[in-house]
Protein backbone atom coordinates (compact mmCIF):
# COMPACT_ATOMS: atom_id res chain seq x y z
CA UNK A 1 0.00 0.00 0.00
CA UNK A 2 2.87 2.36 0.83
CA UNK A 3 4.36 1.98 -2.65
CA UNK A 4 1.04 2.94 -4.27
CA UNK A 5 0.74 6.03 -2.08
CA UNK A 6 4.32 7.02 -2.85
CA UNK A 7 3.80 6.48 -6.57
CA UNK A 8 0.75 8.75 -6.55
CA UNK A 9 2.10 11.36 -4.16
CA UNK A 10 5.52 11.87 -5.78
CA UNK A 11 4.19 13.25 -9.10
CA UNK A 12 1.78 15.53 -7.23
CA UNK A 13 4.60 16.93 -5.12
CA UNK A 14 6.73 17.46 -8.23
CA UNK A 15 3.93 19.36 -9.98
CA UNK A 16 3.38 21.52 -6.92
CA UNK A 17 7.10 22.23 -6.56
CA UNK A 18 7.31 23.33 -10.20
CA UNK A 19 4.42 25.72 -9.73
CA UNK A 20 2.28 23.97 -12.29
CA UNK A 21 -1.36 24.47 -11.49
CA UNK A 22 -4.59 23.69 -13.19
CA UNK A 23 -5.83 26.36 -15.57
CA UNK A 24 -8.15 28.96 -14.10
CA UNK A 25 -11.81 28.32 -14.68
CA UNK A 26 -13.27 30.01 -17.73
CA UNK A 27 -14.53 33.51 -17.09
CA UNK A 28 -18.24 34.17 -17.32
CA UNK A 29 -19.41 35.28 -20.72
CA UNK A 30 -19.48 38.99 -21.35
CA UNK A 31 -22.89 40.51 -20.94
CA UNK A 32 -24.97 41.63 -23.89
CA UNK A 33 -27.86 44.08 -23.68
CA UNK A 34 -30.98 44.07 -25.83
CA UNK A 35 -33.89 46.47 -26.10
CA UNK A 36 -37.26 44.81 -25.78
CA UNK A 37 -40.53 46.48 -26.69
CA UNK A 38 -44.15 45.41 -26.59
CA UNK A 39 -47.61 46.43 -27.76
CA UNK A 40 -47.27 49.72 -25.83
CA UNK A 41 -44.10 50.68 -27.77
CA UNK A 42 -42.28 51.26 -24.47
CA UNK A 43 -38.68 50.04 -24.33
CA UNK A 44 -37.06 47.87 -21.68
CA UNK A 45 -33.45 46.65 -21.59
CA UNK A 46 -32.69 42.98 -21.01
CA UNK A 47 -29.23 41.84 -19.91
CA UNK A 48 -28.02 38.42 -21.05
CA UNK A 49 -24.88 36.54 -20.03
CA UNK A 50 -25.51 33.03 -21.34
CA UNK A 51 -23.72 32.65 -24.71
CA UNK A 52 -26.50 30.52 -26.23
CA UNK A 53 -29.18 33.02 -25.18
CA UNK A 54 -27.08 35.93 -26.47
CA UNK A 55 -26.79 34.17 -29.81
CA UNK A 56 -30.52 33.48 -29.90
CA UNK A 57 -31.24 37.15 -29.13
CA UNK A 58 -28.89 38.26 -31.90
CA UNK A 59 -30.55 35.84 -34.31
CA UNK A 60 -33.94 37.32 -33.41
CA UNK A 61 -32.75 40.91 -33.86
CA UNK A 62 -31.05 40.08 -37.17
CA UNK A 63 -34.07 38.18 -38.51
CA UNK A 64 -32.24 34.86 -38.66
CA UNK A 65 -34.94 33.16 -36.57
CA UNK A 66 -38.52 33.69 -35.54
CA UNK A 67 -38.57 30.86 -33.01
CA UNK A 68 -39.14 31.74 -29.35
CA UNK A 69 -39.43 35.50 -30.01
CA UNK A 70 -40.83 36.56 -26.61
CA UNK A 71 -38.95 37.23 -23.38
CA UNK A 72 -39.65 35.54 -20.03
CA UNK A 73 -37.88 35.79 -16.70
CA UNK A 74 -38.19 36.59 -13.02
CA UNK A 75 -38.26 40.28 -12.26
CA UNK A 76 -36.57 41.95 -9.32
CA UNK A 77 -38.12 45.07 -7.81
CA UNK A 78 -34.98 47.10 -8.12
CA UNK A 79 -33.73 49.64 -10.62
CA UNK A 80 -30.48 48.95 -12.49
CA UNK A 81 -28.13 51.35 -14.25
CA UNK A 82 -28.70 49.85 -17.72
CA UNK A 83 -32.48 50.24 -17.41
CA UNK A 84 -32.96 53.49 -15.44
CA UNK A 85 -36.50 54.29 -16.52
CA UNK A 86 -38.02 51.31 -14.74
CA UNK A 87 -38.18 50.33 -11.06
CA UNK A 88 -37.61 46.67 -11.88
CA UNK A 89 -35.42 44.51 -14.09
CA UNK A 90 -35.18 40.89 -15.14
CA UNK A 91 -32.89 38.62 -13.16
CA UNK A 92 -30.27 37.79 -15.80
CA UNK A 93 -29.98 34.17 -14.64
CA UNK A 94 -33.68 33.55 -15.34
CA UNK A 95 -34.14 35.23 -18.74
CA UNK A 96 -35.25 32.95 -21.54
CA UNK A 97 -37.37 33.00 -24.68
CA UNK A 98 -40.75 31.46 -25.49
CA UNK A 99 -43.37 30.97 -28.19
CA UNK A 100 -46.45 30.53 -25.98
CA UNK A 101 -46.91 31.01 -22.23
CA UNK A 102 -49.72 30.93 -19.70
CA UNK A 103 -51.72 34.09 -19.15
CA UNK A 104 -50.86 34.43 -15.47
CA UNK A 105 -47.38 35.85 -16.28
CA UNK A 106 -48.48 38.25 -19.03
CA UNK A 107 -48.27 42.03 -18.52
CA UNK A 108 -46.97 44.93 -20.55
CA UNK A 109 -43.86 46.87 -19.57
CA UNK A 110 -45.73 49.92 -18.17
CA UNK A 111 -48.47 47.84 -16.54
CA UNK A 112 -45.88 45.98 -14.48
CA UNK A 113 -44.31 49.31 -13.46
CA UNK A 114 -47.71 50.76 -12.48
CA UNK A 115 -48.61 47.69 -10.42
CA UNK A 116 -45.19 46.74 -9.10
CA UNK A 117 -46.38 46.86 -5.48
CA UNK A 118 -48.87 44.05 -6.28
CA UNK A 119 -46.51 42.02 -8.46
CA UNK A 120 -45.17 38.70 -7.25
CA UNK A 121 -48.39 37.65 -5.46
CA UNK A 122 -51.65 36.95 -7.25
CA UNK A 123 -50.43 39.32 -9.99
CA UNK A 124 -47.44 37.68 -11.71
CA UNK A 125 -47.02 34.90 -9.12
CA UNK A 126 -43.49 33.87 -8.32
CA UNK A 127 -42.33 37.14 -9.92
CA UNK A 128 -42.39 35.54 -13.36
CA UNK A 129 -43.03 37.95 -16.22
CA UNK A 130 -43.77 36.88 -19.78
CA UNK A 131 -45.02 39.82 -21.82
CA UNK A 132 -46.84 38.08 -24.68
CA UNK A 133 -46.23 40.98 -27.05
CA UNK A 134 -42.55 41.33 -26.15
CA UNK A 135 -39.94 41.28 -28.88
CA UNK A 136 -36.31 42.27 -29.11
CA UNK A 137 -35.67 45.18 -31.44
CA UNK A 138 -31.95 45.87 -31.15
CA UNK A 139 -28.75 45.20 -29.27
CA UNK A 140 -27.22 48.10 -27.36
CA UNK A 141 -23.77 48.79 -25.95
CA UNK A 142 -23.15 48.13 -22.28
Amino acid sequence: MRSISTKLLTPLLAITALGVVAPAPAQAADAAYFVMTDITSEEFVVKLTDPAKIQHARDLVNGQTTERPHVIGRFLKRQVDYNPRWSYHLNTDTVDFFDVAIEVCDATIPYLEDHLDEAGGAFLPGSYWCDWSSRLVREVAA
